[in-house]
């Protein structure tokens, strides 16, 4: 419906339907390949071998130099197969600050490294710096050439089995709170750093980071040094699409289970399906799933015709809505499935963990709704 893809973006998707079906294909298989956590390196591996790993990437890194749309496809449609790579969406947006302000050699390190199925990491919050970023206390000191990192991150997704960590500190304390805040390349295994996991509803996925003079050499500096604040805001294009669309792959994956559910489901000689009060719940989750894609999908395109603008007010939308709508659509098809859809057998209570969570990280809905009226000048 309303299909505004080209035929290779079409025949990319399947490609990736078809490799979920195989190579994943159920709730069980998908909960086995990742040992009971987010992220499988096996299947990682096997996606990075097809080239769809470095669907960003420049051809000079061993990518496909593709744009924010194809990336949107990987996503979405990975997501509604099932595919256990907990660490895509991390990876890929610390990768998009490598890719538009690293150095050479940072650029050839960390992007082939996307490239070829090694993970990265992007650590920005702290216990006292969620929200407002600005407010980060994690300190990066100059010794000599070097420098030398103290202090406490959290939240930080997929640390624990991450390559490389791209990590956000301040490097001065004069001016305002958002000036002084530096990009860092860190590998993970450094000397010096501590990682330990937080145990949260969706498994071992977040770690706490713990930095005892950890030294950096001064080409760690990931772009400008003091720079690191405006370096943040100009991604959050992709880092909003990347969200959105791993949240719509979940809704859709848990509208087609529900509705597979209730069509087979008879109770008082009827599939449930067919009660009114099913049927119209049905029917409102198929529109606003559709209606939101459209909106996904318009803002990735969007980028694609002007990669160096900014779209707050329409990459926040993006993910306001998506992932308010992977909430909605997951306790929506939660309660159409009765006790069945909180069975660890139909998947549904692991698509709800997953959405949960969506309207907090990468910038709470919250502040992204502040961000689009502060566009309208509020």
């Amino acid at each position: 419906m309303f299909d505004t893809f080209s035929s290779e973006q079409t025949a990319f998707a399947e490609s990736i339907d078809a490799f979920c079906t195989r190579e994943i294909g159920s709730f069980e298989k998908s909960r086995s390949l990742a040992d009971g956590g987010t992220h499988s390196q096996e299947i990682y591996s096997k996606m990075a071998e097809l080239g769809w790993l470095g669907i960003t990437v420049p051809e000079e890194f061993g990518g496909a130099d593709a744009g924010a749309t194809e990336m949107c496809i990987l996503l979405e449609r990975s997501m509604y197969g099932l595919a256990p790579i907990g660490s895509i969406g991390p990876t890929l947006i610390a990768g998009a600050a490598y890719k538009k302000f690293g150095s050479a050699e940072q650029r050839e390190r960390a992007l082939r490294l996307l490239a070829e199925g090694g993970t990265l990491s992007i650590s920005m919050s702290e216990p006292g710096a969620g929200s407002d970023v600005g407010a980060l206390r994690c300190k990066a000191e100059r010794s000599g050439d070097d420098w030398v990192i103290n202090g406490q991150k959290t939240w930080c997704s997929n640390a624990h089995f991450a390559d490389r960590i791209l990590l956000v500190a301040r490097t001065s304390s004069s001016g305002s709170k958002h000036e002084g805040i530096t990009m860092f390349d860190v590998p993970a295994d450094i000397e010096g750093l501590r990682i330990s996991g937080i145990d949260t509803m969706g498994g071992r996925e977040v770690n706490d980071l713990y930095f005892d003079d950890v030294r950096l050499p001064a080409d760690a500096v990931i772009g400008e040094v003091d720079g690191g604040w405006a370096q943040l805001m100009s991604g959050l294009n992709i880092e909003r699409l990347i969200l959105a669309a791993m949240q719509l792959g979940v809704a859709e994956r848990a509208f087609d289970e529900c509705l597979r559910f209730v069509s087979e489901r008879e109770q008082f000689g009827r599939p449930v399906g067919k009660f009114q009060v099913l049927r119209h719940r049905i029917a409102d989750m198929a529109t606003e799933i559709q209606a939101t894609k459209l909106l996904v999908y318009a803002v990735a395109k969007k980028v694609d015709a002007d990669p160096d603008a900014l779209f707050p007010r329409e990459a926040s939308m993006a993910k306001l809505k998506a992932t308010e709508l992977s909430k909605w659509v997951t306790l929506e098809c939660m309660q159409s499935m009765g006790g069945y859809g909180y069975a660890t057998e139909y998947g549904i209570e692991r698509l709800l963990r997953q959405a949960v969570v969506s309207s907090i990280y990468g910038g709470t809905n919250e502040i992204q709704r502040d961000i689009i009226g502060k566009t309208y000048g509020l």
